[in-house]
């Protein structure tokens, strides 16, 4: 069965960079991952792309073809996508069945909010067996302002109310709030969507005139219940991991998202719990004796315990007060000893590539019947 995440959200709040550095986590973990570009204006792509919109359609052709503009001609690709859905869904078969698919959708909003075409593909996505949830990106800089925070809240629940998938919203971009000055509150009381009428005198400081309107709106965010906030800080790195020895790749999974690659498994797992996808490693890898079965049959038919009680039902590493910490109490002080980390890191890795330097000359000696040749 394969598995997928629809990735949305505003221009600029981060899509593509996550669904880079999610491939190159993925990639170093032997995870299964491709990317799926949906956005038909999208012409440098920054991550390896397993299908592409532009195959099919771009934005400047629906705007030549038809006389549209920039808006008008990305719903026009939509509509046109989705008549010729049975493009995607050949492309997709020819991905597999244990196939995990990240859908990166185009940053305009009317697409995942109000228009209909997103809405029944990615119902037709379900028929043909995939298990989806939305992932939701927002620019954690909105939660500096009372009235960005309050809109950003409202866009996430009319897109989980559009979608009607298995939904994480995430504060994107994390590691540079502390630049947009002092929060008024703890980031918990963000992420957790507390009790929003603590915003009522930074609301009404800024629009008096409209005090009704604005206990109305937290009102209606509050009666659904729905709104809930996971956080990331990701970069990604330049490097191509397939091309690396297992050494090397397994050094960069540490540094992957160097600013914090904790916030990235974090949220892999909360999606993981979303969908019920449970990672299967492959036969070879380092886990607990008996808990991989290593038969020859695919990974969606092996059983693994230690997935199961890892993935599923273990509790989510990390917590929002960690993230304060490392973010925004104190994080001139994390910065200064994650340099030092990499520095020894860097020491460790030079002085290994010398020991393997100096071995070569000394197996060219050994004559082929391994008799050490005498000088």
């Amino acid at each position: 069965m394969p598995f997928g995440e629809v990735v949305c959200g505003a221009p600029g709040s981060g899509k593509s960079t996550y669904c880079y550095g999610k491939h190159q986590l993925f990639t170093a973990l032997q995870r299964p991952i491709s990317i799926v570009s949906l956005d038909p204006a999208n012409e440098n792509i920054p991550y390896p792309c397993a299908i592409d919109i532009s195959s099919l359609i771009t934005l400047q052709d629906a705007m030549d073809a038809h006389g549209l503009g920039p808006n008008g001609g990305m719903l026009y690709c939509m509509e046109y996508l989705e008549a010729n859905f049975d493009w995607l869904e050949s492309r997709l078969n020819e991905l597999g069945k244990d196939a995990y698919v990240l859908f990166d959708i185009p940053g305009q909003v009317e697409v995942g909010t109000n228009h209909e075409s997103l809405k029944r593909i990615i119902q037709r996505l379900s028929k043909i067996g995939f298990r989806l949830a939305a992932v939701h990106l927002c620019d954690a800089h909105y939660v500096t302002d009372a009235a960005k925070y309050v809109s950003v809240l409202l866009l996430s629940l009319r897109t989980m109310l559009q979608l009607e998938l298995p939904h994480i919203n995430v504060l994107s971009k994390i590691d540079l709030l502390s630049q947009y000055g002092d929060l008024d509150f703890n980031l918990d009381f963000y992420t957790e969507v507390q009790d929003l009428s603590h915003l009522e005198n930074a609301l009404n400081a800024l629009s008096p005139r409209f005090t009704e309107l604005n206990m109305a709106l937290i009102s209606v965010i509050e009666d659904f219940g729905l709104v809930g906030f996971e956080t990331l800080a990701v970069e990604v790195c330049s490097s191509s991991l397939p091309s690396l020895s297992s050494s090397v790749a397994l050094r960069l999974t540490r540094i992957l998202d160097q600013k914090d690659k904790a916030s990235m498994l974090h949220l892999s797992r909360a999606i993981d719990r979303a969908t019920g996808y449970i990672f299967v490693p492959p036969k070879e890898a380092p886990t607990p004796e008996g808990t991989i079965d290593s038969s020859a049959e695919p990974a969606s038919a092996r059983p693994n315990t230690f997935a199961l009680f890892s993935t599923a039902a273990g509790s989510l590493p990390g917590d929002v007060r960690d993230v304060q910490e490392r973010w925004i109490d104190a994080r001139e002080a994390y910065d200064a000893y994650e340099k030092r980390e990499w520095m020894r890191e860097g020491e460790i890795v030079r002085e290994q590539a010398a020991a393997e330097k100096a071995k070569r000359p000394e197996e060219g000696k050994v004559k082929a019947g391994g008799i050490r040749e005498r000088k």
